[in-house]
């Protein structure tokens, strides 16, 4: 069973039941952990630097943690501190960072780093699920918010780098060491279920398209965008280990995990290696999550293999244009989804394996029949014409595909969307899914793959949540359109997530 806490969900009131302590952690560490994360709102602790070189590089990502917005009240100055110190500091999560630097300096071995980087990346994850469901809730931000999770793993990720220990450690080392917290942190390691469950796995992303946006007079500031937060990635915290009473009568348990937006830790095998082995010991149901766009939930049929030419949040871009025209996989091998050779993946490129596409197997008709929006309150501009409800709920079959794999022409197909939708000609390649081609989809493509390759007849694919960018003030860190937009999209998804565990 996952460490941490759980809480019952009775006719979708939320019921605490007992937590499950890991052998690793008892109340006095679990006392030490919350002393550790969960501080007083006020400026972040500076990191112990006795061990740390400030000179050694920082990843892409990383780079950001020292940007800062201009005031909302007078964008020609900038904010008293950086942008991730806010969003940490407002999440509670200030002691953190300081607290793993001061166990690093302490530490005399690789084996021991290991341990300790895997058992503090669990708990960070921990704090944020425990946080989003209400329970150790400090920091002026809402327990929903699920940024400070994000910009804590960067900072914590960033003394990794710098890191200077006591023995020889080689950047593979180094490397695997940030992998190993990272993935500890995003929930992916020490994932179980109950006996006599439905098991549901559930994934959310983190924040992305961090650059650009409104930006102030300010000197040295950036761009408003540096705010967003992901809904999936909210709800995956707000879902995560939780139970839910199923119209049948039987108990599911519904766990979580979060992806990147960077198509390197993708093609390392991070969904496979997290969900495959739930998919193997039988779990009942795997959903991705991801956002789109406007006031709808798409509900994706088609998945394509293609990258699109939009860039992670590493700036990594496998597939950009050339001259203004997509790039075709046979000619750039990095356009289409590979699979580690661990989960089948071929010794080397073949345009059909894995395949162009592959489809959801979700309980689409009664996910919409469900009127899962009903009871969810319409944050401040929702567009949906139907007021009763928060959002819609759309069957998305629009994809767009290249006939002829060596030619660049396109046609796309169900738009508008017939009765009966047509599906990917034979002997095609994929250009995009029904949920574009960027990183959503690729989450869906290698979530439904699996449960081919492993001959899963579950229910799988990928649900697209409404857009949550949305603001009142060009500046502030948060506000309250901003907050009622992740509230509302974070029910209905639930709601969703509920309607597969009563199919499963």
């Amino acid at each position: 069973m996952r460490l941490g806490g759980e809480r019952e969900l009775i006719n979708n009131v939320p019921v605490r039941v007992d937590r499950l302590i890991p052998r690793w952690t008892g109340a006095a560490a679990a006392a030490g952990l919350l002393a550790a994360l969960l501080v007083p709102a006020g400026p972040v602790a500076a990191a112990p630097a006795g061990c740390l070189d400030p000179s050694a590089p920082l990843s892409v990502e990383e780079q950001r943690l020292g940007a800062t917005l201009p005031q909302d009240g007078d964008p020609s100055r900038p904010q008293d501190r950086p942008f991730a110190d806010l969003l940490i500091d407002g999440g509670g999560f200030g002691g953190f960072t300081p607290a793993l630097t001061g166990a690093l300096c302490r530490t005399a071995a690789l084996p021991t780093a290991r341990l300790l980087v895997e058992r503090e990346g669990k708990r960070l994850w921990q704090a944020a699920v425990d946080r989003a469901q209400g329970r150790h809730v400090t920091g002026s931000l809402p327990a929903s918010d699920d940024r400070p999770l994000y910009w804590t793993r960067l900072k914590a990720r960033s003394v990794l780098r710098q890191w200077t220990p006591r023995f020889t450690l080689t950047p593979a080392q180094r490397d695997a060491l940030v992998t190993l917290f990272d993935k500890a942190s995003r929930g992916m390691l020490g994932i179980g279920y109950p006996h006599g469950v439905k098991r549901v796995i559930m994934s959310g992303f983190d924040p992305y398209t961090l650059d650009g946006g409104t930006t102030g007079s300010a000197p040295g500031t950036v761009g408003n965008n540096i705010r967003h937060g992901n809904p999936s990635g909210a709800t995956a915290l707000a879902l995560d280990g939780t139970r839910y009473r199923t119209k049948s009568g039987r108990t599911a348990v519904i766990q979580a995990y979060m992806l990147p937006v960077n198509y390197t830790e993708f093609a390392a095998g991070y969904i496979e290696d997290t969900v495959g082995p739930l998919m193997r010991a039988g779990v009942d149901a795997s959903v991705t999550v991801s956002q789109a766009v406007d006031s709808e939930f798409w509900l994706e049929q088609w998945n394509g293999r293609y990258h699109g030419v939009s860039a992670g949040n590493d700036k990594s871009q496998p597939c950009p244009n050339v001259d203004g025209k997509p790039q075709l996989a046979v000619a750039n091998h990095g356009c289409d989804t590979q699979v580690v050779s661990r989960w089948g993946g071929p010794s080397s490129f073949d345009l059909r394996n894995p395949p162009q596409w592959t489809t959801t197997s979700l309980p689409v008709k009664r996910m919409i029949a469900a009127d899962t929006g009903r009871t969810v309150p319409r944050p401040p501009g929702d567009a949906w014409p139907d007021q009763s409800v928060a959002f819609g709920v759309i069957w998305h079959t629009t994809y767009t595909e290249f006939p002829d794999c060596a030619s660049t022409d396109r046609v796309t197909r169900n738009d508008p969307p017939p009765t009966t939708p047509v599906p990917p000609d034979p002997g095609s390649c994929a250009y995009s899914g029904g949920g574009g081609n960027y990183l959503s989809n690729e989450s869906a493509y290698r979530n439904t793959l699996l449960r081919d390759r492993l001959g899963r007849h579950i229910p799988a694919g990928h649900i697209h949540t409404p857009d949550m960018q949305h603001f009142d003030t060009p500046f502030a860190i948060s506000d309250a359109t901003f907050n009622a937009w992740r509230t509302s999209i974070v029910a209905q998804t639930r709601n969703l997530v509920h309607v597969v565990a009563d199919d499963a």
